[in-house]
């Protein structure tokens, strides 16, 4: 694709989690920029779209279910057969892969070494090779953009609708605009990602004398609200919980107006950093070099602003990361299971986050 020859129809396939959604955004960013007349198009597995529904930058989302036959999914997607001018896989596995190639007349990817891969250098019309350790996923997202001359733009999009401004003040029993609160997620999609119980109830309880109210977030899943609501039980009555009561872009404007956030490697983490809140975030087996939160307005050289072992401060952003020989060891959990807990994570004290939370706080006042 040259300058001249400029897209009239853009897909962009970022078929994964909510967070992985959420770190696609400066690429769509940037294709918007480059291409302001452009259809652009994303599509994503159902269930995630809440994280990009208000961005403008999209014209429309398209959802394929998650779990779905490969043949289901084809069948949903041949739908799309050539007709964008131009599909970018965000992913480098074989499915998105096959999705860009049939959407595209011009497909664009990522692609891993081995010859498992070779297929996918021989179809794409141009790719990048695929790195899962030393660069951060926004720039590595970013990169597909050099090989259609399209200017980086390296800013995370968080959006949301006068309606979610509306409902989140209706649901909050006090004036967002008067009384300072602190947000806390303290439940993340995986066990491995999961701290204590009496870390968040000290942690809460220490916010509250502080004169912080704290609103918990959480999503509509049984299992999620009911730790929450039994966390609850145990916290004074200016902790406030609205677990499944928010969309994510009910989220965003909650989080747009909160004095400090405090949560483990989700979504809603990456959300706060990105919209320059005080933000500290809590780490254990996950790389910070490919994860960590992007603070706000933050530019840096190389590859990612993050070093893989450590706790670091960067811009908004405190990542405290539990310690250990073994951390990160980028396994879900000690047992190397969803559903195990991580050590690191569950054995770092209330003290350290209420510390953390005080530097950000002071640093931000």
């Amino acid at each position: 694709m040259t300058k001249h020859k400029n897209p009239e129809s853009i897909l962009v396939i970022a078929t994964r989690r909510i967070g992985d959604v959420i770190l696609t955004t400066p690429l769509i960013r940037s294709l918007r920029h480059a291409y302001r007349d452009a259809r652009l198009d994303v599509v994503v597995f159902k269930g995630t779209e809440s994280c990009i529904s208000a961005n403008k930058d999209i014209d429309t989302i398209i959802t394929i279910t998650e779990g779905a036959t490969f043949r289901e999914q084809v069948k949903t997607i041949c739908k799309l057969f050539r007709q964008y001018d131009l599909a970018i896989s965000t992913l480098s596995g074989d499915r998105p892969t096959f999705y860009s190639l049939i959407a595209g007349k011009i497909s664009i990817g990522f692609v891993e070494n081995g010859y498992k891969h070779l297929w996918k250098r021989t179809f794409l019309d141009k790719y990048e090779l695929f790195d899962n350790y030393e660069t951060h996923t926004i720039n590595m997202n970013l990169s597909l953009l050099k090989l259609i001359d399209v200017k980086q733009i390296p800013e995370v999009i968080i959006s949301w609708e006068e309606s979610d401004e509306i409902n989140v003040r209706q649901i909050l029993p006090f004036d967002m605009e008067k009384e300072p609160y602190a947000v806390v997620h303290v439940y993340p999609m995986f066990n491995y990602k999961m701290w204590n119980h009496e870390g968040w109830a000290g942690l809460i309880r220490w916010l509250n004398a502080k004169g912080l109210r704290t609103v918990l977030t959480g999503s509509n899943s049984p299992d999620e609200r009911e730790y929450i609501s039994h966390l609850c039980q145990s916290l004074p009555d200016s902790s406030i919980n609205v677990a499944g009561a928010l969309s994510l872009s009910g989220v965003a404007y909650l989080l747009s107006k909160a004095s400090v956030y405090i949560g483990l490697d989700t979504a809603v983490t990456h959300m706060a950093a990105a919209l320059g809140i005080p933000t500290v975030a809590l780490y254990g087996p996950t790389n910070p070099v490919k994860w960590g939160p992007m603070p706000q307005n933050i530019s840096f050289p190389g590859k990612s602003p993050y070093k893989r072992k450590g706790t670091q401060i960067l811009g908004n952003v405190f990542l405290l990361q539990g310690k250990g020989e073994c951390v990160p060891c980028h396994e879900e959990g000690c047992d190397r299971n969803i559903a195990s807990l991580s050590r690191c994570l569950q054995n770092i004290p209330s003290a350290d986050v209420i510390e953390a939370v005080k530097t950000m706080m002071t640093q931000n006042s």
